[in-house]
């Protein structure tokens, strides 16, 4: 059962962040780019805007990977 118990929580720390990520990333990525059609000169910006969401992923990934050593 505890083993069960690491598993949801490792599954909950990758996947609450990846959905919070999906609904960010789908917001700013229509945004930037109707910002770029307006100023094409945006774009660089406009990428690292969308990429920094991912950390969140990647975060939760971490915190996963910790759990599941730690308690395996």
């Amino acid at each position: 059962m505890e083993k069960a118990m690491i598993a949801l929580a490792a599954a909950l720390a990758v996947g609450l962040p990846a959905f919070a990520t999906a609904i960010a990333q789908a917001k700013i990525g229509s945004a930037a780019a109707s910002t770029i059609a307006e100023k094409p000169e945006t774009a660089g910006t406009m990428i690292i805007l969308e990429a920094i969401p991912e950390t969140m992923v990647i975060l939760g990934f971490v915190v996963a990977i910790m759990l599941i050593i730690q308690f395996a």
